[in-house]
């Protein structure tokens, strides 16, 4: 036997193994027992793998149609809301029963940033000329 892990690896192992012993089964008369039990035991594993295998396919398509329907439900009932608020109007607390926020009003608007208080500007004085003109000699 190899180092097979994989499910349709070690049946894909036991089942060369049960053909190699039934074609020499003659030679094996002592083995008939284990033999024929293991071919009852690889047949029944190769069935339910490939009942497995058709379960995986229909759970797909399950879960795609699943998928499918709720994207449905959600466009019906997207408008079974706009339906309700027409009924009862966008301010009906009557609204809240269904999940749905009624209209109560704006909140006073407030500004983002504080706006600085005014202050009045003054001029600022002219620089003094603290500079020496160029070439200019200093006096200690």
């Amino acid at each position: 036997m190899g180092n097979e892990r994989s499910q349709s690896g070690i049946l894909g192992e036991l089942g060369r193994f049960s053909a190699a012993l039934e074609a020499n089964a003659a030679d094996l008369a002592h083995l008939d027992g284990p033999r024929l039990l293991l071919a009852e035991i690889v047949d029944e594993a190769l069935g339910i793998a490939q009942q497995q295998a058709a379960l995986r396919a229909s759970k797909q398509e399950a879960s795609r149609k699943v998928k499918e329907l709720m994207v449905r439900g959600q466009r019906v009932a997207s408008g079974m809301r706009s339906f309700l608020q027409l009924n009862y109007g966008i301010e009906s607390e009557k609204l809240a029963e269904f999940g749905l926020q009624p209209f109560r009003g704006r909140k006073a608007r407030t500004p983002k940033t504080p706006q600085p208080p005014e202050a009045t500007t003054t001029p600022l004085p002219a620089p003094a000329a603290s500079h020496p003109e160029a070439g200019a000699t200093l006096q200690p």
